[in-house]
C-alpha cells in the first residue's frame, strides 16, 4: 500500500542509508548507484555529501537529477524512493560534515569520524536535491 505524504516525508526524515542512482551518461554503463548518507526533514530538500571530484558528482553535475531510495525490512517491510532536480551544489564545510555524520554515529563516534574524513577524504561538496517524485509502499509483515 502506498504511504501517504506524511508518512513517505517521516520516513524518509528518518537516518536510513540510501542507494543513490545517477545516470551514467553513456550507452555502455548501466546508472551509478551506490550507498550514501543522506540529510531530509519533512517537507523540505535533500542533501548529500559527496567528494567534489568523485564520479558520482560528476555525474549528478552532467545529469542534474538523481534518486534516492531507502528501505527497511521491519516492523514492516518499507521503502521510499524520491527523485528530481539538483538544486544546489556548493563546498562542504566543517559544519556540514559534522551534522551529517551526527546523524548516523553515536555521539561519541562523530568527533573521531569527522576529525579524519576531513583530514583524509579530500574536497566535498553539498548537493541539494529538490523532491519533485515520489514513490512509495508499505508491504506489511511479509
Amino acid at each position: 500500500m502506498a504511504l501517504t505524504r506524511e508518512e513517505r516525508e517521516q520516513f524518509l526524515a528518518e537516518p536510513h542509508v540510501a542507494a543513490l542512482a545517477v545516470a551514467s551518461g553513456n550507452g555502455d554503463r548501466a546508472p551509478l548507484s551506490v550507498p550514501i548518507w543522506y540529510a531530509y526533514a519533512a517537507g523540505g530538500d535533500v542533501r548529500v555529501l559527496t567528494g567534489r571530484t568523485s564520479r558520482k558528482a560528476e555525474l549528478i553535475a552532467a545529469a542534474g537529477r538523481f534518486t534516492l531510495l531507502v528501505d527497511r525490512l521491519e516492523p514492516t517491510v518499507r521503502y521510499v524512493s524520491v527523485e528530481g532536480p539538483v538544486i544546489d551544489t556548493r563546498p562542504a564545510t566543517r559544519a556540514d560534515l559534522e551534522h551529517m555524520s551526527a546523524r548516523y554515529l553515536p555521539a561519541e563516534k562523530v568527533a573521531g569520524y569527522v576529525e579524519f574524513a576531513w583530514e583524509n577524504h579530500g574536497e566535498q561538496v553539498v548537493i541539494t536535491l529538490r523532491p519533485e517524485r515520489w514513490v512509495s509502499s508499505d508491504l506489511g509483515q511479509v
